[in-house]
């Protein structure tokens, strides 16, 4: 199973993040099983970083892809955010919008609904500049490596964030699990993990490629996400499926869990 796993290399090759956008972003479409994935985490997300909600200096969001939605919540709760991303074609977005520069992904409509989320969906103009300030940097990342950002060495970070990332780039429940061990390397003792995973899904579908996921259960995840040395404070389980031609799955697991203080 492993040999035929798409790894970092046909990432790197194939990954077209405007088909990968295209597909699964195009929120201003009218209803479909992706709007209704995205809306369900920037639900999960408002209430996670909203009033009340999870607040510190710095998060590190790891697997951005080359989207932005995940941070803007979090963007009200932390004056320092990271994106990263593994390959540079996904990069380089996050750079265009980050940048206002001509062609950058058109994020309106889910600015205006996070926006609508917080009470007010006037002020998604004034939510994508905070957003822009915030992010201090864009880095290359791989979750697979005990430093998940190496070189780069940042210092602990009161929250870390990763949706529908680690499935696509972990080969085995076995380096799933290994790999939420490093996520945890880059959080202080009591910070927390916040994270969206596609369950049972084997892989997706962007432009002419099919990408790998390893498929797993709720079950499996809770477990994972115990092992790596953290607390469950939140799980929510959602039967929301992408389309069944593009990425077929089995509902979603939105975890916030609290990294332990003690060994």
């Amino acid at each position: 199973m492993e040999g035929s796993f798409t790894g970092g290399d046909v990432y790197q090759k194939h990954f077209l993040p405007r088909d990968y956008l295209a597909t699964y972003y195009s929120f201003e479409d009218g209803p479909s099983p992706e709007t209704e994935m995205i809306k369900f985490n920037l639900e999960c997300l408002h209430k996670t970083f909203g009033p009340g909600g999870l607040r510190g200096d710095t998060l590190i969001d790891i697997g951005s892809g080359p989207t932005i939605y995940q941070v803007l919540a979090a963007c009200e709760a932390f004056a320092d955010i990271t994106l990263s991303d593994f390959t540079d074609r996904n990069r380089e977005e996050l750079e265009k919008w980050l940048r206002k520069e001509p062609g950058a992904h058109d994020w309106t409509s889910v600015l205006k609904f996070a926006c609508e989320l917080e009470g007010n969906s006037g002020r998604w103009q004034e939510k994508a500049e905070k957003l822009r300030a915030r992010v201090k940097r864009v880095l290359k990342c791989d979750a697979n490596l005990s430093n998940p950002l190496a070189p780069v060495v940042l210092p602990p970070a009161d929250c870390v964030l990763t949706l529908l990332a680690m499935e696509c780039a972990c080969c085995s429940l076995d380096a799933y699990r290994a790999a939420l061990r490093n996520l945890a390397s880059l959080l202080k003792p009591g910070g927390h993990l916040v994270t969206t995973v596609t369950l049972n899904i084997s892989s997706y579908v962007v432009g002419k490629f099919k990408f790998s996921c390893v498929s797993m259960k709720k079950e499996e995840v809770e477990q994972a996400v115990l092992d790596a040395g953290f607390d469950i404070e939140r799980l929510l389980h959602s039967p929301h499926n992408y389309s069944t031609t593009t990425a077929p799955n089995n509902g979603m697991c939105f975890i916030v869990a609290r990294k332990r203080s003690g060994p």
